[in-house]
């Protein structure tokens, strides 16, 4: 059986060299990761598809002990700036800890899976580990 790999979100693009991709603003260069028919910084309607660098700095992170049912506790939610770009995404490959996440961390993209079907496809997201 052939295995086919499907990202997740939209925005992650698979194959040799995975990365995310955001819509940049033409006009003030602001970057958003879901489609839009404006700019929400300066109402612009032109934008272009940017590579996201794949390494960053932990800018903001919690360490979450409560979830919703059948998601497994502690995980580590983090922002991290990617050259520039505010990445939402979760910490893997780490404790959750206090003692192992850190502001400042140097962090890098990895995908990782999240299943496959009884078809072969498997879905595929994204986190950010120590680099």
């Amino acid at each position: 059986m052939t295995v086919t790999q499907v990202p997740l979100v939209d925005y992650l693009v698979l194959g040799d060299s995975p990365h995310l991709t955001a819509n940049e603003c033409t006009a003030c260069g602001a970057r958003f990761f879901d489609r839009r028919n404006a700019c929400a910084s300066c109402f612009a309607t032109d934008f272009k598809k940017v590579k996201i660098a794949t390494d960053g700095v932990v800018r903001s992170f919690t360490i979450v002990t409560f979830a919703a049912p059948g998601v497994p506790v502690p995980f580590a939610a983090v922002i991290v700036d990617c050259g520039g770009t505010s990445v939402r995404a979760n910490l893997v490959n780490v404790e959750p800890t206090p003692e192992t996440v850190t502001l400042g961390m140097k962090v890098r993209l990895a995908t990782y899976s999240l299943g496959t079907d009884d078809n072969g496809t498997e879905a595929i997201g994204f986190g950010f580990e120590p680099a």
